[in-house]
């Protein structure tokens, strides 16, 4: 069960600072002005917040794992909002990073 919480929470972390970015980047380079902009920091905002739910208590651990939630979220949004379509190195180093992540958060330890 905390695996399965953990991992919704990665998956909402996800949206809010890849779409934050995202918005950040349409309002500014994609010129769609300010509102983007705020919308966009205030989600990232939100990501910040949404981390702090992790039941994992260590800091550097879920940021880390995150980092592989990072990689391949990014590469599914880019396919879902921007058209990209990964080869498959993209789609290895993406599974690489999401093995990483597996480890440092849901490795037994003792």
């Amino acid at each position: 069960m905390m695996v399965a919480r953990s991992l919704v929470l990665f998956a909402i972390a996800a949206v809010a600072e890849i779409g934050g970015a995202w918005m950040v980047w349409q309002g500014l380079r994609d010129d769609r002005g300010w509102p983007w902009v705020v919308a966009g920091g205030l989600a990232l905002a939100g990501y910040g917040a949404i981390a702090t739910l992790q039941p994992e208590a260590e800091f550097g651990r879920v940021f880390a794992a995150y980092g592989g939630i990072f990689i391949a979220g990014s590469i599914l949004w880019g396919m879902a909002f921007e058209g990209f379509r990964p080869d498959r190195w993209d789609l290895i180093g993406a599974t690489v990073c999401l093995a990483g992540m597996a480890i440092i958060m849901y490795a037994p330890r003792t």
